[in-house]
């Protein structure tokens, strides 16, 4: 039925009572005879305009789409012309609407390698060239665009934090974080926190380190700055432990609590694997350097400029010297 349709949508327009014959002969053959409309609805009418006036008066009962399988045939009358069509009638409104953007063309391998050949030719000469300004512009451009790829990536590795329950930390008084932290000194269980960062594997292994102990040493190894006191404040949030202590060699001292029990997920769900967790130090890392680098072009720049600036204000004050000396008579002169 799909092919016989296919074969009347190739056709031309209908004009005739004949050619209608020929549509309401194809109609009775897919559809059965009970299905076709009688022959009066196809008598050409006296006057009148719309649908009607085209050369059929049944219009109405004959656009309505007959399903026969799971394919729906219809008869559209919109405008001059009767066609069949195949599908329903909204669907192929809202698709008659929308405008169709033009496919994009493909280009060919030996296109895409001439593209690339002309692209490194002009970044050569670019880098070849006798001008400073131009080399040290051309890199800045370059690392510019390297640090926007490089922000873009990072925006993948950051976790919505969930909404927690409010934690209440227990009061320990003096005696007791002394007790603690001597403690926690003379054991050796600890954690190390290394150039991943806090992640899940670490908060894990500190509760399976609070199973049996109730202190545990958290070990930052390659640590900037300041940034134990973060990882103390990340590790707090996450493992709802206390800080007892945070010793200079960036080694902070957790107390589990003293109603501790274990959760089920040991294992936060708002942080990141292992893997993901280096990928992102990655990043960090070159987005760093490349902050770096870009500092230093732009110094580089100034330094040029200034330096072209002072070598222009010298030229012009040569020129006018030169211009005072021949002008001047006395000058002459004593040169004579």
């Amino acid at each position: 039925m799909a092919a016989l349709a296919a074969r009347i949508l190739r056709r031309g327009p209908v004009r005739s009572s004949a050619s209608l014959a020929s549509i309401s002969g194809s109609w009775d053959r897919m559809c059965g005879s009970a299905l076709s409309p009688p022959a009066a609805l196809f008598v050409r009418p006296c006057g009148g305009s719309g649908p009607e006036a085209q050369g059929w008066s049944g219009w109405r009962w004959f656009r309505q789409p007959v399903r026969c399988g799971s394919t729906a045939v219809r008869l559209d009358t919109d405008g001059r012309f009767a066609r069949f069509a195949i599908g329903d009638t909204e669907g192929a409104k809202q698709k008659g609407g929308q405008k169709q953007q033009p496919p994009k063309k493909k280009m060919s391998r030996k296109a895409k390698v001439n593209q690339l050949k002309w692209y490194r030719l002009k970044a050569k000469k670019k880098m070849k060239s006798p001008n400073p300004e131009v080399r040290i512009r051309y890199k800045l451009e370059k690392a510019k665009r390297k640090e926007e790829w490089l922000i873009e990536k990072l925006r993948k590795y950051e976790v919505p934090r969930t909404p927690e329950p409010v934690h209440d930390p227990e009061i320990l008084t003096e005696e007791e974080k002394f007790y603690l932290k001597r403690t926690g000194e003379k054991k050796k269980n600890y954690v190390p926190v290394g150039r991943r960062g806090v992640f899940g594997g670490v908060v894990l292994n500190m509760h399976l380190h609070w199973k049996k102990h109730e202190t545990v040493k958290v070990v930052c190894k390659p640590c900037r700055p300041g940034q134990v006191y973060e990882f103390a404040e990340e590790l707090t949030r996450l493992s709802k432990g206390t800080v007892i202590d945070i010793k200079p060699n960036n080694t902070i001292i957790f107390y589990r609590g003293k109603n501790y029990v274990q959760p089920k997920v040991m294992s936060p769900p708002d942080t990141l694997s292992k893997q993901k967790a280096l990928e992102k130090y990655r990043y960090e890392q070159s987005l760093e350097h490349t902050s770096q680098f870009i500092e230093k072009l732009e110094k580089e720049l100034e330094d040029y400029q200034k330096h072209v600036s002072l070598f222009k204000n010298r030229e012009g004050a040569t020129s006018v010297d030169e211009e005072r000396t021949v002008d001047d008579p006395t000058v002459t002169s004593y040169s004579e």
